[in-house]
């Protein structure tokens, strides 16, 4: 290396420096690792991320760990869209799942060196009875002595209060899903208020499940002060999320006396603590729709009910309404029956009354005879020679009895 080095440099005679440019000495290495190495290379390795293009390439990182489980080697590769239309089937076929992080793989590659872009592969092909790497193998391991011991449906069994206000989040404090998932719930367009307590944690590395369980454990101890609980962490490389996979940890959240809520990574991240969890969203802005999601539906049933039992009492008032018309329709006809039925008996009484006037008598021709005290003159009273008052219709007469004849 000294040789190609020592070729590739200028000699700065102010300085009397051995100056080397960059593309000089990146075309260098280029030939030197390119040269060096066969055409094409079997490589074990462990795959880490894994993006697909929109073009159809596949890129991904490969990786090996150390005993301690760190990664001590690390490397971009590429597998064109040409190449992976063929290798892509073939491989979900044989192994029955997709290319995709945590598997011990085995590809043939070309090494490639770029003056821009430096050390790569480029994979030609794929050996897919080589496929579960250690870590997948452990998580299926996981899976299934978490199925086998019945802790998978455990928290899901765990039933959400009607209007949950009270949240116990278990996240870094300082991580940008915690803010988006504060801001998003406390600021939200609808007024909903919210209880939310933060109980700090790693959400990754080696310490992240026994930090996560502490913080459990502490909500444990007030379970009176919160409705539910919330792991919250956002996107990241996917070896960071692989404490999530944490057989200890999963227990703990499968165990746990209130529903937890998982928002861990993005979309295309699932883990075991997301199975074992009652209800699993993507990202913690989602876990924050979760709980306006809760309360929007209520507040719309509430609206419904609402307008039912306005519709009812509207309906029930104009019934009622009907049945008092038909009412006071009753009681007008029955008082015009009894006003008219009274209205015939005074008229009766008026002609009885004007019937029994003296003073009809007296238009019709008759008289009236007193005695002179004023009393009426009974026939049998009369003498001759009394004094008689006799009213006539036009006047009254002053008489005396000359003659008495009886009939």
């Amino acid at each position: 290396m000294c040789i190609f080095v020592r070729e590739a440099v200028k000699i700065d005679k102010m300085s009397n420096r051995e100056i080397v440019g960059l593309f000089e000495l990146q075309s260098k290495l280029k030939g030197v690792v390119e040269s060096s190495l066969p055409a094409r290379i079997w490589l074990r390795a462990e795959t880490g991320e894994v993006k697909l293009h929109s073009a159809g390439h596949c890129y991904l990182d490969l990786i090996e760990k150390a005993d301690n489980g760190g990664v001590r080697a690390k490397v971009q590769a590429i597998v064109w869209a040409s190449t992976f239309r063929m290798l892509s089937p073939f491989f979900e076929t044989t192994t029955g799942r997709p290319l995709e992080r945590g598997l011990k793989i085995l590809v043939n590659v070309t090494v490639q060196y770029s003056q821009l872009y430096g050390l790569s592969l480029v994979v030609n092909d794929i050996d897919p009875s080589f496929t579960i790497g250690d870590q997948e193998a452990k998580r299926q391991q996981t899976i299934a002595r978490l199925k086998k011991e019945g802790m998978m449906e455990m928290n899901g069994q765990l039933e959400i209060p009607l209007l949950p206000r009270r949240i116990a989040v278990v996240s870094s404090e300082n991580a940008a899903g915690y803010r988006d998932f504060m801001m998003h719930l406390h600021q939200n367009e609808f007024g909903f208020l919210f209880e939310s307590v933060l109980f700090p944690a790693p959400m990754q590395g080696d310490t992240a499940p026994a930090g996560i369980i502490n913080a459990l454990e502490k909500i444990a101890e007030h379970l009176d002060s919160y409705d539910l609980v919330m792991i919250l962490r956002g996107g990241g490389a996917a070896q960071d999320l692989v404490c999530f996979d944490h057989y200890e940890l999963c227990v703990n959240i499968a165990q746990f006396p209130l529903p937890v809520v998982t928002g861990i990574g993005h979309d295309h991240d699932y883990h075991i603590a997301d199975m074992v969890a009652h209800t699993s969203v993507k990202t913690p802005t989602a876990a924050a729709d979760f709980m306006l999601d809760i309360f929007a539906a209520e507040e719309q049933q509430v609206a419904f009910l609402s307008r039912k039992l306005f519709i009812a009492l509207q309906g029930r008032i104009e019934s009622e309404n009907g049945k008092l018309d038909k009412h006071w329709l009753k009681i007008a006809n029955a008082l015009k029956n009894r006003a008219s039925q009274e209205e015939h008996r005074i008229e009766l009484l008026e002609s009885r009354l004007v019937s029994a006037n003296p003073a009809s008598s007296l238009e019709k021709g008759f008289a009236i005879v007193y005695k002179g005290n004023g009393r009426l003159l009974s026939a049998k009273e009369a003498k001759v020679g009394d004094s008689l008052s006799v009213l006539l219709k036009d006047g009254r007469l002053e008489c005396e009895i000359v003659k008495k004849i009886k009939i």
